[in-house]
């Protein structure tokens, strides 16, 4: 079987994007933690293949033999991984997750998302949803480990997974406090419950104003870093519907897994003609909207893609619309992308 490097030097979510397609190909795999220089930055502005952008103990890790197929995500890993490519004669594959920098045609394959607004390429494959391991299975296990803690919470639970800042749009004490109040009235109107899990972008300020806002019975998580007890998938297992702040592509991405309906909260200016009521400011927002209206596009993202997309599947539904216009099954590309590195490597 082939064996897989993975460079993991990434923010979180890229590294789970990586870690879950190597794993679903269950293939032998070694994963490579790669540190950087942080002033040679020409490797990856010029999509050079070079190590000169990572230091020489990274650049020991990487020798023969070479792997059949190498995965990552980020611009800096780019150049490593062609470098890898071409050390191998052409043998190894080349796999990149998310936002590609470089010419598409040196890669092997590009798996992205709407956001990225990367062109068609007969070597790019366009999902609608970030990769992730979240599956039938998973959430059997954390529904068993999780449901006697929410037991006494009145059924239907409805889990209210909370982002923040992203791009032009800002979860800030308003929208913060809107969601409490909606999420809350959506419960209290069929005599539920809420599961309410904060993130690690969620500020302080948007935490507590959510928290005053909450009027039913509830379970609320304040995130916290490396918590083994985080209950985010437990809540996910355990509730009837999902509500995710529209910031998070990966919990929407999530929450899509469940096969229960999803509603998106529009932290606000998301949706064309939707009410600005209650809207935060925040100066980057400002600056990120002229940055995807007026310059060159790989430089921001547009996650509104990725709420249309959904939507005109009939996956997801937002808050303020009938709940019941959410799709109830589980949605994932993450077979998809299996399907399409197998057929890259000459398997069926």
């Amino acid at each position: 079987m082939p064996a897989i490097s993975v460079g993991r030097r990434l923010p979180g979510g890229r590294a789970g994007q990586v870690r879950a397609l190597a794993e679903a190909l269950d293939w032998p795999l070694a994963t490579k933690t790669l540190s950087y220089r942080g002033a040679v930055v020409w490797p990856h502005v010029l999509g050079q293949a070079s190590v000169a952008g990572i230091t020489a103990r990274s650049r020991a890790q990487l020798r023969p033999p070479w792997p059949d197929l190498v995965v990552s995500s980020g611009v800096r890993n780019e150049p490593v991984c062609r470098w890898i490519r071409r050390q191998s004669g052409g043998h190894t594959r080349y796999v990149h997750v998310g936002r590609p920098w470089g010419p598409l045609d040196s890669f092997d394959l590009v798996i992205t998302t709407p956001q990225y607004r990367v062109p068609d390429h007969p070597r790019v494959l366009h999902n609608t949803l970030t990769l992730h391991g979240i599956n039938a299975d998973s959430l059997a296990r954390a529904r068993e480990h999780w449901e006697r803690r929410f037991a006494e919470l009145p059924h239907p639970r409805v889990a209210v997974v909370v982002g923040g800042d992203s791009g032009p749009f800002t979860l800030g004490p308003k929208a913060a406090s809107r969601l409490g109040r909606e999420a809350s009235e959506l419960a209290a109107s069929r005599g539920g419950s809420l599961l309410v899990s904060t993130s690690a972008r969620t500020r302080d300020s948007a935490v507590e104003a959510l928290r005053r806002n909450i009027g039913v019975p509830h379970y609320f998580y304040r995130w916290r870093a490396q918590d083994p007890d985080n209950p985010y998938l437990g809540m996910l297992a355990c509730a009837d519907r999902v509500i995710v702040t529209g910031d998070s592509i990966a919990m929407l991405s999530e929450a899509c897994a469940t096969a229960k309906p999803v509603q998106i909260f529009d932290i606000g200016g998301m949706r064309a003609g939707a009410s600005d009521v209650d809207r935060d400011f925040r100066p980057g927002a400002l600056l990120y909207a002229a940055l995807l209206r007026w310059f060159w596009a790989p430089l921001s993202r547009d996650i509104t893609r990725v709420h249309s997309r959904l939507r005109d599947a009939g996956a997801v539904a937002w808050l303020d619309e009938p709940p019941n216009g959410a799709r109830a099954e589980a949605v994932t590309d993450l077979p998809r992308a299996v399907a399409a590195v197998r057929a890259l490597l000459g398997e069926v």
